[in-house]
């Protein structure tokens, strides 16, 4: 992924992170612990700290409280929320805010007293006994027996598609998500890429679970509770300027995201997503960003692709003439040789036909920038060692087929 596209994909992130906690994904506890999240809804200069013991929701009730301004010390007591409040704090003074539980001395991060609004401050209790005992259930939950279950696609679930000279590529990023509290049989997880998609490959970070077989994406379970995350490429290979890309999800989406970067007036529409907006990079690139509503498992994403750039064949081209041209030569080959055994040489023409789809696919990955010139060099020539065995061997009466190329991907 190039830089802009790695620069938009952290502002999803932070987008699809912030909502998550609006929902029902709880933050960990050390994530919230002392930090200071502003509050428009709070009057001006106004403070509340909220006391927890070991998560949201355990309150602390009647829990003395200090928040320190520019060295001078405010007290106030936490009511049945857990909440103490400090009114009428002076803007842009540097405060800190520090409670006493059980001995256990929690202090907040330094914070700046807004302008304008107010901010709300969490101080959680006993975050070590939480921290074990969270550790404790998660080894109790991989250790046991999976069951019956579903997952969804969830929060960080996203797709960025940015132009490389005049090649389309698709950033798929997957959260496959496991809400039980033990792992679920689900059976894998299947999903079947646009039928334009050429080329796709994992991306680093993918787990070992995890396959591509020609435009088809498989992730064997069970699924650990959680979040499995898989992140994929792809090409879009497209005629004209005009392209319609359907994605089905074989689960549940909860939560998503498209972004497809705008060059030469590219125009991006879709029924799902009736509210689009542009979005800027740092570097200036232009993005067409939006997202919908929760989709039901085995419904469609629609992309409607307008005004794009016309798609050059000459990669394309060069590998199916290379593919040709080997073709050939195995023919005049295998003329040359005695007829080898039916089933075996059957075998073999399988096989060489497997392996200049290979070829050719190797070639498109290469155009698409996913594969760097020493890999492709090195998985090329393999190939073409592993052809020319195969040709051999189906030169050679009798042949037992070998199969050539065993492990290679291309």
């Amino acid at each position: 992924m190039n830089a802009r596209t790695f620069v938009l994909g952290a502002a999803l992130v932070l987008v699809t992170g912030i909502g998550a906690l609006a929902q029902n994904n709880m933050p960990a506890p050390e994530m919230i612990h002392g930090k200071a999240i502003p509050a428009g809804e709070l009057a001006n200069g106004v403070v509340t700290v909220r006391v927890v013991r070991e998560g949201l929701g355990n309150n602390i009730a009647g829990q003395p409280v200090t928040v320190s301004v520019d060295g001078k010390t405010r007290t106030a007591t936490t009511d049945e929320g857990g909440r103490a409040e400090f009114r009428d704090l002076p803007g842009g003074g540097q405060a800190r805010a520090e409670a006493v539980v059980a001995g256990e001395k929690l202090i907040s991060d330094p914070f700046t007293v807004p302008t304008t609004g107010g901010l709300r401050v969490i101080l959680v209790a006993n975050l070590a006994a939480a921290a074990e005992r969270r550790k404790r259930e998660e080894a109790e939950a991989l250790a046991a027996a999976p069951v019956k279950g579903v997952v969804v696609l969830g929060a960080g679930t996203r797709i960025v598609g940015d132009f490389q000279s005049d090649v389309l590529r698709f950033f798929y990023d997957l959260d496959i998500v496991n809400s039980a509290r033990t792992r679920v049989d689900t059976g894998p997880f299947v999903l079947d890429l646009p039928r334009a998609a050429v080329g796709a490959e994992l991306r680093e970070g993918s787990p070992k679970s995890a396959r591509i077989e020609g435009s088809r994406l498989t992730v064997e379970g069970p699924f650990n509770p959680g979040t499995t995350k898989v992140s994929l490429i792809y090409e879009l290979r497209y005629s004209g300027h005009e392209h319609t890309v359907t994605q089905t999800w074989p689960v549940a989406v909860q939560e998503w995201m498209v972004a497809v970067e705008r060059v030469n007036d590219v125009r991006v529409s879709s029924p799902q997503m009736p509210q689009m907006e542009e979005r800027r990079t740092d570097d200036g690139t232009v993005y067409t960003v939006g997202s919908g509503a929760p989709m039901p498992a085995g419904s469609s994403l629609t992309l409607q692709l307008s005004n794009l750039p016309a798609q050059s064949r000459v990669a394309s081209t060069i590998a199916v003439l290379g593919a040709l041209a080997i073709l050939g030569i195995g023919v005049w080959l295998s003329l040359a040789g005695r007829k080898a055994d039916a089933n075996a040489r059957d075998a073999l023409v399988h096989r060489r036909e497997a392996l200049l789809g290979k070829l050719e696919d190797l070639e498109r990955g290469r155009r698409a920038g996913s594969i760097s010139e020493e890999r492709y060099a090195a998985r090329r020539e393999r190939l073409l060692k592993d052809l020319e065995q195969i040709y051999g061997e189906l030169d050679v009466p009798g042949t037992t087929p070998r199969g050539g190329g065993e492990g290679v991907a291309a």
